[in-house]
């Protein structure tokens, strides 16, 4: 006997997935015509994009009003470049190398310890921006259904950018690993791996205040 909420779930699915198609045609078109010169599509854009390009800004400088001039500077940047846009690509990847390439010329420039601080106490002279870690990732689904509370905000907010970046664009972005490698420029191992250390520094400082708590 199949159960009466079978056909419901798939009304729902297909109706999600009807959205996100037309939502991605919509960008599409409105890309298109901002290439052909109608500045009114960067207005649909900007629409679009404002909350997402706004928090991951937010993210990276930490500072709103940095975060608000560095959107503002995104948008002149992608009037300035469509033009030059592969239509092949993916215009989210593009749209949020240009926002990061962006903050982080602005972070050497404010706050350059932020970026090429040398990382733990070793003499590697390994930095944020040249650190590449390796390894195996740990399994990632179980973050997936889980909300992002307000004690691990400020768990992420206390990670180091490369850290940080790599988790709001998986989880508050909820881009895929290889769309997170196109906006880094770097292998799918390394954003895979750059996940699971950002995790478990995650776990890590959500244990620490847990244990904190017990203690008080």
């Amino acid at each position: 006997m199949r159960p009466f909420g079978v056909p419901i779930r798939i009304t729902h699915m297909a109706g999600a997935v009807a959205s996100v198609w037309e939502g991605r045609v919509e960008i599409e078109a409105a890309v298109a015509r901002l290439r052909s010169g109608d500045l009114n599509a960067l207005s649909a854009l900007i629409a679009r994009y404002q909350n997402r390009l706004y928090r991951y800004l937010l993210r990276m400088v930490r500072q709103p009003s940095e975060a608000e001039d560095l959107f503002q500077q995104t948008w002149l940047r992608v009037a300035e470049k469509i033009r030059s846009f592969d239509a092949s690509r993916n215009f989210d990847a593009w749209l949020f190398t240009l926002a990061r390439n962006l903050a982080f010329d602005h972070l050497r420039r404010i706050r350059p310890s932020s970026l090429d601080a040398p990382l733990g106490d070793d003499d590697s002279g390994e930095t944020i921006v040249s650190r590449m870690v390796s390894g195996e990732p740990a399994p990632l689904d179980r973050l997936l259904a889980r909300e992002l509370s307000s004690r691990l905000a400020a768990a992420l907010d206390s990670l180091p950018l490369v850290y940080r970046e790599v988790l709001s664009l998986r989880f508050e972005e909820e881009m895929k690993i290889e769309e997170i490698a196109a906006v880094l420029g770097t292998p799918l191992s390394t954003v895979k791996s750059r996940l699971r250390r950002s995790l478990e520094q995650v776990r890590q400082i959500m244990e620490a205040g847990d244990q904190g708590e017990e203690k008080a």
